[in-house]
């Protein structure tokens, strides 16, 4: 039986939810999960509006002890502030992560995580729409929400993608050079594909779309499939820059000559806005440092 506080909390996700499907299905798993822990910690019969910052202390205690990652415990935390701010209880959480004891991210690991996908996995998928979502996730670095929701007939420019806001994470759009004749064949497949839709096919919802996404990379083994977006930014880091990124090489930025410093800068900057991310900071979990 869901409780006053999940009841309320659910009606302010439907009335003010303007981002992603991601984003919104995260808030939803992080409202759930609120709910039933604060019952867990004996809050029962709270409502909504009388959330109050011993209960936010109260949950983070929990996360800690529970030895959750710094990134999950600062999602839940984005959320959760999002909520606060939406009934008018912005106080309650601090906007400042150390202000709650939350230690600051490390990024960089310079680990390698990119991911290929060989023919032989392409072979094995029966659906063709999936099969060419992961095909333009390689070859245009997409984000695997991004690869289904992409309209390849209103996405081409001629010599780039433009990507629409309502496809991408955060709700920005950006734009994607198309640099090579395998790109462009590629894309004129997509578009054939598609019929002037999206790369989901008109009798299914996004969400089941999705599901079968995720059930096929299992099947082919690319669990992984957001390290086709580092392989991505690997090869573009190559062709800006001449020599391999440090996540991939193990040579460190502050190794390289003045010069080549100069082009990592430049190639950082680039490879950022291509994959649509707003810092350079969370690049270099693709690039290394």
């Amino acid at each position: 039986m869901a409780t006053n506080f999940f009841f309320q909390a659910k009606k302010i996700l439907r009335q003010h939810n303007p981002s992603s499907f991601a984003t919104k299905t995260e808030r939803f798993k992080t409202v759930r999960l609120v709910d039933k822990q604060l019952l867990e910690l004996g809050y029962r019969g709270l409502e909504l509006k009388a959330l109050k910052p011993k209960h936010i202390d109260a949950l983070l205690q929990k996360w800690q002890s529970d030895g959750l990652s710094l990134g999950t415990v600062k999602n839940r935390m984005t959320h959760i502030r999002w909520l606060a701010e939406k009934i008018g209880k912005k106080g309650i959480v601090p906007a400042s992560n150390a202000a709650l004891g939350i230690e600051k991210r490390i990024y960089v690991t310079n680990e390698n995580k990119g991911k290929t996908l060989s023919q032989k996995q392409l072979n094995s998928i029966t659906d063709q729409h999936v099969k060419m979502s992961l095909k333009l996730q390689v070859a245009f670095g997409l984000r695997r929400e991004e690869a289904m929701k992409i309209q390849p007939e209103k996405a081409d420019r001629g010599d780039h993608l433009v990507l629409d806001a309502s496809w991408c994470k955060g709700g920005r759009d950006r734009t994607i050079p198309i640099l090579n004749e395998a790109q462009r064949e590629l894309l004129e497949e997509a578009k054939a594909l598609a019929h002037g839709r999206s790369l989901i096919p008109v009798q299914r919802m996004y969400v089941e779309q999705m599901k079968r996404y995720e059930n096929t990379c299992i099947k082919i083994g690319l669990e992984g499939a957001h390290g086709l977006r580092h392989s991505y930014a690997h090869q573009r880091y190559f062709e800006l820059t001449g020599i391999e990124c440090p996540a991939v090489s193990g040579v460190s930025v502050r190794e390289l000559s003045a010069e080549l410093q100069i082009a990592d800068k430049e190639a950082r900057a680039i490879i950022t806005r291509e994959l649509g991310h707003g810092r350079l900071q969370v690049t270099a979990t693709y690039l290394g440092s």
